[in-house]
């Protein structure tokens, strides 16, 4: 697997996560919406995180009965470590 299978938003989504500790969903939405300048929607956001969680870039726990929090997995880091050093190459 590599980071060329996961959509532009799943890679905004991991570089977010992998600039905190332990993120909220609610905190990778409101960092996102910061950057993209434009609203992102419960519907588009949950879906594309389950998906970096299920090939594990991202694992998923719990904070509170309501709250879950995001952490960029070995795996992931190394995937954007690939993905930085491809485009350096290409540019």
């Amino acid at each position: 697997m590599s980071l060329f299978e996961l959509s532009g938003f799943q890679r905004d989504l991991l570089v977010v996560i992998a600039g905190h500790d332990t993120p909220s969903g609610q905190d990778v939405k409101e960092d996102l919406e910061r950057e993209l300048g434009s609203e992102i929607n419960h519907g588009r956001l949950y879906p594309n995180l389950d998906t970096l969680v299920d090939r594990e870039y991202v694992e998923k726990g719990t904070i509170d009965r309501r709250t879950n929090y995001y952490a960029i997995t070995d795996r992931g880091r190394k995937r954007l470590r690939e993905r930085r050093e491809w485009e350096e190459q290409s540019l």
